[in-house]
């Protein structure tokens, strides 16, 4: 769990001086009745790379528009490794 805050502290630090950089969070969603699960990864407007919180923020009333339920931002992550973790988001990879 440290190790996972101090990713992602670091991750947004490294982002923040990259200001014209396109970043973007993996997050985890669900649904009710019958109970489904998804890992997903959500474009970020510049103003919610920031941190996890304003990444929530941004996503939470996006990802409900479609029915799920936020459960999670996992990390902020640049387009550098938005291919390795798009291969494991399946066919709902990318929303916007």
């Amino acid at each position: 769990m440290k190790t996972t805050i101090l990713s992602a502290v670091f991750l947004v630090l490294t982002l923040a001086g990259q200001a014209s950089a396109q970043c973007y969070a993996d997050y985890k969603a669900k649904q009710d009745n019958p109970l489904r699960l998804q890992y997903g990864i959500i474009e970020l407007p510049q103003s919610a790379c920031a941190s996890v919180q304003a990444a929530r923020d941004y996503a939470e009333p996006v990802i409900s528009r479609s029915g799920w339920t936020l459960l999670q931002i996992e990390s902020i992550f640049d387009q550098s490794e938005y291919q390795s973790r798009s291969a494991n988001a399946g066919a709902i990879h990318l929303r916007q």
